[in-house]
């Protein structure tokens, strides 16, 4: 059967990783190696100034204590010690739409299996209150991590999967959507009188964007939004071109 790592930003002891873990076991070997504590928004993130510890704290599943990067990585190099077959990241608690992926640490442990050459997805689960039922977004993982056994995806290119809190209409193939979102800051005194701050939800507004994830979700569908970690942007290459035309080398 086919080696699958599972990972998430939750945590290791969170339920939607179990919930994942125990839906992959149906076509594959599970293994789950997810940070020790929450590890939301850490993006991208590895851990370059401090060791990281490996715990087994049961049968198939470990802890590390940094980020969902940190962990496909112990978890290829110590754990499997070889490549797994597909990576599958989540199920987060809470969408990752839109530029939230930048963000996502979700998102970021698919992308490392991507950047490894693993065939990889992220999942999340709407958010709509504090209870949630991952069924419907285990079964989604569970269909599309068969789809990708069989037909992966080309290099470097991997699965976000957005899942809706009510019924699902079933899956569409989506693109990153877009929002104008201001970052509130909240400031607060500790009790020595020194100001401190706690980074809260902005206000959003979404673009319309013809398939945006966003919108997908929004009307009932499984969004499958095909990612890659080329941030370059191709359209802009001869504007770039045209702002150095004329310099020599050398001049500043």
């Amino acid at each position: 059967m086919p080696k699958i790592l599972v990972t998430n930003d939750d945590g290791i002891r969170s339920a939607g990783l179990e919930a994942l873990a125990g839906a992959l076991e149906a076509i594959g070997d599970v293994i789950a190696v997810a940070p020790l504590m929450e590890a939301s928004a850490v993006g991208h993130a590895l851990t370059l100034r401090h060791p990281l510890r490996l715990e087994q704290l049961a049968a198939n599943r470990y802890s590390v204590d940094g980020t969902p990067t940190d962990c496909v990585n112990v978890a290829v190099s110590k754990v499997l010690r070889g490549r797994p077959d597909l990576v599958v990241s989540g199920i987060n608690k809470g969408a990752n739409l839109g530029d939230d992926v930048t963000y996502s640490g979700t998102v970021a442990g698919a992308m490392e299996g991507a950047l490894l050459g693993v065939p990889s997805l992220a999942v999340s689960l709407e958010r709509r209150s504090d209870e949630f039922d991952f069924t419907q977004a285990a079964a989604a993982a569970v269909e599309l991590a068969t789809a990708l056994l069989t037909n992966p995806l080309p290099s470097r290119t991997f699965l976000n999967v957005n899942v809706p809190h009510g019924r699902v209409k079933g899956l569409r193939v989506t693109v990153q959507g877009r929002r104008n979102h201001v970052t509130s800051v909240a400031e607060a005194r500790d009790p020595r009188g020194q100001p401190y701050f706690w980074i809260e939800e902005g206000q959003t507004r979404w673009e319309e964007l013809a398939r945006s994830d966003h919108h997908a979700v929004a009307d009932g569908w499984v969004s499958v939004t095909p990612l890659s970690p080329d941030l370059t942007d191709h359209a802009a290459l001869p504007l770039a071109e045209a702002l150095s035309l004329g310099r020599e080398a050398g001049v500043k």
